[in-house]
């Protein structure tokens, strides 16, 4: 079997036999930035090479991530049900109440994304972070690969392989519709809202998904939770339109901090007036204390010795940045081992892995962030190096560029790969990659299309 790497020298084979691949790249920058792949108000950066991955990346990836689903389902509940059990986490009471409420639909972690670090030589798997309903990334990962997929130098490797893409959007209108019809308290036509605080959302997105709800018979609008109004029997949107049922975008650290704005939407939980698809139960995946409290004896005794066992191999040592679980003096200084994080925020917001660091600034870093010292805690955590594979950079600046200017000689970059998870079932894969250790847009990070090769992907979409 070909690998990753082999069908990547393969396409930039075509690409130095198109002399650059200009006119393609040039036609794939002027796409982009007349697309929607849009965050924060800036078009995303991304690469004209896709991460082209072969069967048994397919294979490994969805084993990871089904497997990842069945375990997290599992500690979700326990702590649902089991109040001793909760005492492993370091929750705001006010996220006990939220994540306890009652659900009432089968799905316990309707959407996900698990963020992982894939060795491409021997397929060894780590995980880098568990998202919930604030995952995103599907309309770029859409938009990149429709900027791609009429290049000369896509057609001419589609030419010798059987090309599929990822299918990010009707999928999820199905299994979100499929979810509500377990739902307790269903009505007939249902009416959908899509609910973040939108300066925080990645708007272009919701709205495309509005549109293929809508397409799909079902009536759908994109709502700020602060414009919700509850008068104790109907949720209604800012327009007065009634809400059946939430995609619920919003993470819950914004949800604590638009406590009383948000009060609408809580309240109409509370009277199991709307079904929120997905609960404030994801919480627990969000939070990357999980990864510590997954090698607990709490945790492990409800788990299967294969789950103990994936555990083992796939989630690295973490602990909170303190000085009574952790020895503070060798984190300091052993700097390249180790990367430190907030347990609740997104983003990449206030990441430092050891290795960017100078050993001065990693020991101020260390002192700033021990101990709670900003005011919230930190996590520490084995660093995982990144897999290198070749890529272009962004083009920027192409359009004006002359021909001798345009660079094409391949560049090594670091890879992320975010595996989503619809109800459970592996949909696809949100490919970033970065010039740095740590891969995040204010790290020079990019997104590339994901496009499986000669692969047995059922829910592949066709892309050539």
């Amino acid at each position: 079997m070909p690998t990753n790497a082999d069908y990547t020298r393969d396409y930039f084979q075509i690409i130095d036999e198109l002399d650059g691949a200009i006119e393609g790249r040039r036609a794939a920058f002027a796409y982009m930035m007349d697309s929607t792949a849009i965050v924060h108000h800036e078009v995303v950066a991304s690469s004209f090479v896709p991460r082209l991955f072969n069967q048994r990346t397919y294979d490994v990836m969805k084993h990871t991530a089904e497997t990842c689903h069945g375990i997290l389902c599992k500690v979700i509940e326990r702590y649902r049900e089991d109040a001793a059990y909760r005492k492993n986490f370091d929750f705001d009471e006010r996220l006990v109440e939220l994540i306890c409420l009652p659900r009432d639909y089968d799905a316990v972690l309707p959407f996900a994304r698990v963020d992982t670090f894939l060795n491409e030589d021997d397929y060894r798997i780590h995980f880098c972070e568990f998202n919930g309903d604030g995952s995103a990334g599907m309309n770029e990962n859409r938009e990149i690969t429709n900027s791609i997929k009429d290049s000369e130098a896509f057609r001419a490797f589609a030419e010798n392989h059987r090309l599929l893409g990822c299918d990010l959007f009707d999928p999820w209108v199905r299994a979100f519709m499929d979810i509500y019809a377990t739902y307790r308290f269903k009505v007939e036509n249902p009416r959908v809202a899509i609910c973040d605080y939108l300066e925080n959302g990645v708007v272009d997105e919701f709205h495309i998904f509005a549109e293929r709800f809508r397409a799909a018979g079902v009536d759908c609008a994109v709502v700020d939770v602060r414009d919700l109004v509850f008068d104790g029997e109907v949720l209604r949107d800012g327009d007065g339109k009634p809400v059946n049922a939430i995609w619920r975008r919003c993470v819950t650290n914004d949800v604590l901090q638009f406590w009383d704005e948000s009060q609408a939407l809580i309240d109409a939980v509370r009277a199991r007036k709307v079904a929120l698809i997905g609960s404030f139960a994801g919480h627990i995946v969000h939070d990357k204390q999980l990864f510590e409290v997954l090698f607990k004896p709490e945790t492990q005794a409800f788990l299967t010795e294969e789950e103990i066992a994936f555990v083992e191999a796939a989630v690295p040592m973490t602990a909170f940045l303190n000085e009574d679980e952790v020895n503070l003096a060798q984190i300091r200084a052993n700097k390249d081992e180790w990367i430190i994080k907030p347990t609740d925020h997104y983003g990449a917001d206030n990441v430092y892995a050891g290795c960017e660091q100078s050993q001065e600034v990693w020991e101020q870093l260390i002192d700033r962030y021990a101990n709670e010292g900003a005011g919230y805690p930190f996590i520490v955590q084995r660093y995982i190096r990144p897999f290198k594979t070749d890529t272009l950079p962004p083009d920027a600046g192409i359009l004006d560029m002359p021909d001798g200017a345009v660079r094409s000689e391949p560049v090594p970059y670091n890879n992320l790969n975010g595996l989503y998870l619809y109800n459970g079932h592996f949909q696809g894969v949100f490919s970033r990659l970065g010039p740095y250790p740590t891969i995040c847009k204010q790290n020079g990070g990019m997104t590339a299309a994901t496009i499986w090769v000669d692969c047995d992907n059922p829910d592949g979409a066709p892309v050539a």
